[in-house]
């Protein structure tokens, strides 16, 4: 990212360790933070299903590094095109790096290949590496036995899923701070025919937010079913 955008376009504000529910994910919270900092793990494996919010902990832990002035990089390798393997071979060159998706590249050798030789060449250079995939190293695909072993070599946390009453709960407070009331029966529809993972709901509650702003209506299942469900459906 260009040393010259401002640091909140670079690490969003709403993606910061403070803003995250923990769920009883704390340690690996604290992982992550001294990571950032540099006071201990210089290396941080992160595994957690689509939409537990392993991206937000990532932007947070640069974020956290920029605030006590390390520089930091993220790379999303999910959003790599064919150009991907010199996408990963020019990244590096700051204290903290955090790599997304690691899952993304898994079967493809050039990538793998690319990943691992990042991962010596920063680690020679003291750099602090933080992955972030859907799984284990040894369960998302990859097929270079060293990048796995080098990946599993870091410290590794895997994150508790939010059950669904503190998944409710966040999502009820998110709507209150944007001046939605969101009752139990909309929850509960909610809950019921959309996706419940966090990330999903998060979006999804930004696209109800937009389009009750506009019609200035309040959020009702009526609403809802206007909005969401398909004609027919």
């Amino acid at each position: 990212m260009s040393a010259q955008l401002p640091l909140a376009l670079r690490w969003p504000a709403h993606q910061r360790f403070e803003s995250f529910v923990d769920g009883g994910n704390g340690a690996g919270l604290d992982l992550l933070r001294r990571a950032a900092r540099g006071d201990a793990h210089d290396r941080v494996f992160v595994a957690g299903a689509v939409g537990s919010g392993k991206t937000h902990l990532l932007i947070a832990a640069c974020a956290e590094a920029v605030a006590v002035e390390r520089s930091a990089q993220y790379l999303d390798l999910s959003r790599l095109t064919g150009a991907s393997v010199d996408t990963i071979r020019r990244f590096g060159g700051s204290d903290v790096l955090a790599i997304d998706n690691v899952d993304a590249i898994a079967g493809m050798p050039e990538a793998e290949h690319a990943l691992f030789d990042l991962h010596n060449r920063c680690r020679a250079g003291g750099s602090a590496l933080l992955f972030a995939a859907s799984g284990p190293p040894a369960s998302i695909g990859l097929k270079l036995p060293d990048l796995v072993s080098r990946l599993s070599a870091c410290a590794q946390w895997q994150m508790r899923p939010l059950d669904e009453a503190t998944r409710r709960r966040i999502v009820r407070e998110l709507g209150a701070g944007r001046g939605l009331e969101l009752d139990d029966a909309v929850l509960d529809w909610l809950f019921t025919r959309k996706a419940r993972d966090l990330g999903s709901l998060v979006a999804l509650l930004d696209r109800i937010d937009q389009a009750a702003l506009a019609a200035q209506r309040r959020v009702t299942l009526p609403f809802l079913r206007q909005l969401l469900v398909e004609p027919g459906a």
